[in-house]
């Protein structure tokens, strides 16, 4: 398929069609509501099933509902939509459906405001519902590695059998970049034995999260438990830029952030200064053992996001030799601007 000229909403919902899903369940909230717009012309040419919801609420378990029959199946919100999400994604977790949520992060607390921050890492990466679950989290840094990871969210979540998180921030969203949408093949084997489709010939099957029975609740925490510690063997995904043997400075950033940070990296190469970055792509599992080693050839470190400071605490744990961690950051929706970040990174160069 040649290059198109896309909007980031648009061109994800595009990366989930190629990937032969064909049900979408949402409810609009701003940033990301052209992604229900997209999907509203687009899905009916394909034979595929979108539904408004009357809120998050409806849309996350229609979700549920999909993914109980075998169907590949997504939704799309923004921030305090996810959150009202959350329950329901610790149920599809506890469940072990495969779903893609793709949030498109504005800022907060409580209903915030429109503009881009990345203030939903906790909540992505930590939190989003009750009990020991966790999801796999990616992330991208442009609409053509978005288009990319949806694709690939659908293959990770029928592998694990688990909720796959896509999360960008607001500018993602609303930019325009070219995209090109590589061919995409359907994995050859994928477990639907899990799937109510009926029970002609077969033991019915029940889809649930519910274990009154607390050794059979403590079976399926240890069985996805060891899903998990899979994920963190096999999904790591990160990007080093201008790493050398010797830097004064390792930025860690990531998404959006991190492509702010290369501009300034970049200037500061051109005075001599040697700075490099590590992006995380996937913020669970996190990258800690690249963190750790790009950080020994550093003398300091600085994590840098669109927040009051949240990935800096896996950037911190991650480190095993005695380094400091720096931060700095902006929240409200207001996005560091190149010359920000390399004043700050000169200060710490000091």
């Amino acid at each position: 398929m040649a290059k198109v000229l896309m909007k980031g909403n648009e061109a994800l919902g595009e990366a989930a069609i190629q990937a032969n899903c064909r049900n979408y369940f949402a409810y609009p909230i701003t940033p990301q509501t052209e992604v229900a717009e997209y999907m509203v012309k687009r899905l009916p040419e394909v034979g595929g099933n979108f539904v408004q919801a009357e809120s998050e609420l409806g849309a996350i378990n229609m979700v549920y509902g999909a993914a109980a029959v075998g169907e590949r199946v997504f939704t799309s919100s923004s921030s305090p939509g996810v959150a009202l999400m959350s329950e329901a994604i610790s149920y599809l977790a506890g469940s072990q459906l495969p779903v893609v949520l793709i949030n498109i992060v504005r800022g907060g607390p409580g209903l915030g405001g429109i503009l881009p921050a990345q203030s939903d890492y906790f909540m992505a990466t930590k939190g989003g519902g009750h009990g020991d679950f966790r999801s796999l989290v990616l992330a991208p840094a442009g609409v053509q590695e978005a288009a990319d990871l949806v694709m690939d969210a659908f293959d990770l979540a029928d592998r694990y059998r688990n909720p796959v998180i896509i999360v960008g921030d607001g500018m993602i969203g609303q930019m325009m970049e070219p995209v090109e949408f590589r061919d995409y093949k359907m994995p050859e084997h994928i477990d639907r034995s899990y799937a109510n489709t009926g029970a002609r010939g077969r033991e019915p099957t029940i889809v649930k999260s519910l274990f009154l029975d607390p050794l059979q609740l403590e079976r399926n925490n240890l069985e996805l438990v060891e899903k998990y510690r899979r994920m963190a063997r096999e999904e790591v995904r990160c990007e080093e830029y201008n790493i050398g043997e010797k830097i004064e400075v390792l930025v860690v950033a990531y998404g959006m952030m991190a492509r702010i940070c290369r501009t300034a990296i970049d200037e500061l190469k051109q005075a001599g200064h040697e700075v490099g970055l590590l992006r995380p792509i996937s913020l669970f599992p996190f990258p800690g053992a690249a963190v750790d080693a790009a950080a020994r050839k550093a003398r300091r470190i600085i994590s840098i996001e669109m927040s009051t400071g949240q990935m800096i605490e896996d950037v911190r744990l991650s480190i095993k030799a005695n380094r400091k961690v720096s931060f700095f950051g902006r929240t409200g929706g207001i996005v560091p601007t190149p010359a920000e970040v390399k004043a700050e990174l000169l200060k710490l160069m000091k």
